[in-house]
């Protein structure tokens, strides 16, 4: 409130809402960009919460040991991220990575147990290096049961499920292929038990790669 009559050019808030119980903090996030709105000010705020950064920043930086990792939209930094932090700080649950090498000139991602193709948009990236390994990532949204609505091209890969969590208009089911972990989000309808076998459908163009050894992003 003294800050507000005192008309500054900008306002800096310090983690505002951390000692907030949930209910309040939401109320609180939407209050808060309202009174941007109406002040017409800028307003960096600091948080450890990527919720807070997603759905009150216009543009977010992500910082990491005081080095900027990235500066964006919201959804610049969850469609693009630029390496692995970030990708692993935004999005909830957060992304599943796993090692595969290439193969067949770069159309293939060969995992431990598994395999994908890679999708055509990638291929420029993934061509020169061929025989290599790279860091795949891909979020859980992306990670679809059998029969389920689908953007591009997929794959399968067969899983054991291991944990399963209804969270009720959606279910995080944690699986397992061979050594990786895989979690996808499943629809609440079709709950399957523990230790069931399925064949999750992976939409291949929402992939991501990255520099296993400087973990920054290889394509697009």
């Amino acid at each position: 409130g003294r800050a507000l009559l005192r008309d500054p050019v900008a306002f800096l808030l310090d983690e505002p809402l951390s000692n907030l119980d949930a209910k309040l903090r939401a109320q609180m996030r939407t209050e808060l960009v309202k009174l941007h709105r109406r002040v017409g000010r800028t307003i960096i705020h600091v948080t450890h919460d990527q919720v807070e950064a997603m759905t009150m920043g216009n543009r977010v930086a992500v910082l990491k040991d005081g080095d900027l990792m990235q500066v964006g939209t919201p959804l610049e930094l969850y469609d693009h991220p630029k390496n692995v932090f970030v990708a692993q700080f935004i999005g909830t649950p957060p992304m599943n990575f796993f090692r595969a090498k290439l193969e067949d000139g770069g159309a293939t991602l060969r995992a431990h147990s598994f395999s994908l193709p890679v999708a055509e948009k990638h291929r420029a990236a993934t061509g020169p290096r061929n025989g290599q390994e790279v860091m795949v990532g891909m979020r859980p949204e992306n990670v679809l049961g059998e029969g389920s609505a689908v953007r591009g091209a997929t794959a399968q890969i067969p899983v054991e499920v291991e944990i399963v969590e209804p969270l009720g208009h959606e279910v995080i089911v944690h699986c397992r292929a061979g050594e990786d972990l895989i979690v996808a989000k499943l629809d609440p309808h079709h709950l399957p038990a523990m230790g069931e076998h399925l064949n999750l459908v992976v939409e291949l163009e929402a992939l991501h790669l990255f520099d296993p050894a400087t973990e920054q992003r290889l394509t697009d």
